[in-house]
């Protein structure tokens, strides 16, 4: 520019900086548009649009210049540092007349990157991030024709792009992965939070774990099932069947191993009013055991108790040894939360008390455990806390033991001989595992 002279009458005469200056605030304006609608349209929400696209021409539109994002960039870009560079000219011509030659370019780029920052970069983007529909749903107008129309600059400067782009190792065809897992999607839903309900947030969070929560993870252990044993006589059978508060119970003929079939509360009416009541009869009246293994996914046991019609099963290892009992609402409250009754005699096993220490129950699986307190405890290894606790110390201690483990702390306070009964457990900093005795 330092070979034109722009300062002479020749040149200029008092209506030109005028028009200079209406030129260059109309190229500001330009440049606002396309840094706004470059923001605007890559922060929309992609799931969201392809619900409004159904009943909004804009997100139609938008949704279209989205699919070819590398035309759509490329449009942007040539837009912007084409009316940038024209506004970069314009601004030495006003500079050569105000402040002359030898000052020109040190004052025009000064200004000119100050102007540019604020008024078409910042303000437009940030405007754009905080309403992204707003503004690429109006920017989409001017947009697809442009487009239309610069198509083939459009295309040449996309094939020199992709040919860069693959001399640098990368794919210029790869498309964008906008696929979430089950993680990214819990993430989505805690960032919903202000238009979804507690209750709904938890149900969809337990819909999302059904893929990757096994039936051990939730079943009613072997320790814990109470069946009828074919061996016990007719009035003990009865009694129990009398006085259970379990809908079905586990049929077994000596060992828990045994199942010979499941036995439905509701078919005691019938069996009472046989003319004898004996071990044949119940055995007749109970519905044919349904056994499944203790690796299958929650999500296939709901599609599996839907084709069966089933609601009750016995979970099995691979060895068939009985590891535990499942039931379809056991399945449904892992979405929905529990929604029957505790029995009355049911301890609570997870009891918070003051300054953050809750006394849990050494039974309690490390999933309810993570459910009630909102802890992490690991879930990838036992299953309960005291299998957790085992695991740790490696064997059953003599006396109360305190020990720490990934920022928990946990300290014994009941133990028999078999397992660790009840712990006092708290969340720390601290992430390193150490045994020492206490009193």
């Amino acid at each position: 520019m330092a070979g034109l002279n722009f300062r002479g009458p020749q040149f200029l005469d008092g209506s030109h900086p005028v028009m200079l200056w209406s030129a260059l605030f109309v190229l500001l304006i330009i440049s606002a548009f396309f840094s706004g609608s470059e923001t605007g349209m890559m922060s929309l929400n992609r799931y969201r649009l392809r619900h409004q696209r159904k009943k909004s021409s804009g997100a139609r539109r938008a949704a279209k210049l989205l699919a070819m994002p590398d035309r759509l960039i490329g449009l942007i870009l040539i837009g912007n540092n084409a009316v940038n560079i024209l506004a970069a000219i314009i601004a030495n011509m006003l500079a050569i007349i105000y402040v002359g030659e030898a000052a020109a370019p040190w004052v025009a780029t000064a200004s000119l990157t100050v102007a540019v920052l604020v008024f078409s970069e910042v303000t437009p983007k940030t405007i754009a991030a905080q309403n992204p529909e707003w503004f690429a749903f109006k920017a989409s107008h001017i947009l697809k024709p442009l487009l239309q129309i610069l198509s083939p600059l459009v295309w040449l400067v996309n094939k020199l792009t992709n040919a860069l782009i693959s001399v640098l190792g990368f794919d210029p065809s790869k498309d964008r992965d906008d696929g979430l897992d089950t993680e990214e999607l819990k993430s989505l839903v805690d960032i919903s939070a202000h238009k979804i309900s507690d209750s709904h947030q938890g149900m969809l969070k337990g819909i999302l774990d059904l893929e990757t929560v096994t039936v051990e993870d939730i079943m009613i252990p072997r320790n814990e099932i109470r069946g009828l044993n074919l061996e016990d006589s007719i009035e003990d059978l009865m009694d129990t069947i009398v006085s259970s508060e379990y809908s079905r119970q586990p049929l077994f003929d000596g060992d828990i191993n045994n199942i010979v079939g499941i036995f439905h509360a509701r078919k005691a009416n019938h069996l009472l009013r046989s003319e004898k009541v004996t071990h044949g009869a119940i055995k007749r009246f109970a519905e044919t055991p349904y056994f499944i293994p203790e690796s299958t996914t929650l999500t296939n046991q709901l599609l599996n108790f839907k084709k069966t019609r089933k609601k009750f099963a016995v979970v099995v290892d691979e060895y068939g040894e009985v590891q535990g009992l499942i039931t379809l609402e056991d399945i449904l409250e892992e979405i929905v939360g529990d929604f029957t009754t505790n029995t009355a005699d049911d301890i609570e096993e997870i009891v918070a008390r003051d300054n953050g220490v809750y006394i849990i129950n050494g039974a309690a699986t490390i999933r309810e455990i993570n459910k009630a307190t909102g802890w992490e405890l690991p879930t990838d290894g036992p299953k309960t806390l005291n299998g957790l606790a085992l695991e740790q110390l490696e064997s059953i201690p003599d006396g109360n033991v305190s020990f720490s483990l990934d920022g928990y702390r946990f300290e014994t306070e009941q133990i028999n001989e078999t397992m660790i009964k009840q712990f006092a457990v708290i969340c720390t900093q601290p992430k390193i595992m150490t045994e020492e005795p206490t009193e």
